[in-house]
């Protein structure tokens, strides 16, 4: 059974409008998963020390993974853009969240759904609203 799933994408290094592309070609190859539709492409402001701006961008996608599977995913899709993780709010070629997933809400070590950070982030709050939108007009 599928389920919605929301994935934020991020950049703030190097060419980060390539990055976004990517990982969005990336996303649209994973096994049954299906991209119904994508946000604008939006600047926003430094999150963390970093002084560099983030691109950013919500996909939606129709997903059979398990949520714990699609993230494990989005990571291999991350090593293989590049991203190493060395420090917190570093700056990165690409970050890959997983934002909802369905009605799901769980919490392990390795995966909060909703994200924890959704509360705090406008941009993903506009993202989504945003996506509801296309998404309502497409049914």
């Amino acid at each position: 059974m599928s389920e919605r799933a929301f994935v934020a994408l991020g950049s703030n290094l190097g060419d980060r409008a390539g990055w976004l592309a990517s990982a969005r070609a990336a996303v649209t190859l994973l096994p049954a998963t299906r991209l119904v539709a994508a946000s604008s492409v939006e600047e926003t402001v430094p999150f963390g020390p970093s002084a560099q701006p983030y691109l950013n961008q919500m996909l939606a996608l129709d997903c059979a993974l398990a949520p714990a599977a699609l993230l494990g995913a989005l990571q291999q899709i991350e090593r293989r853009l590049g991203r190493v993780r060395r420090e917190r709010w570093a700056a990165r070629t690409i970050d890959l969240d997983l934002v909802r997933y369905g009605a799901a809400a769980l919490a392990t070590e390795t995966l909060t759904l909703p994200h924890p950070g959704l509360a705090s982030r406008e941009f993903w709050r506009r993202e989504l609203a945003e996506l509801d939108d296309l998404l309502e007009r497409a049914a």
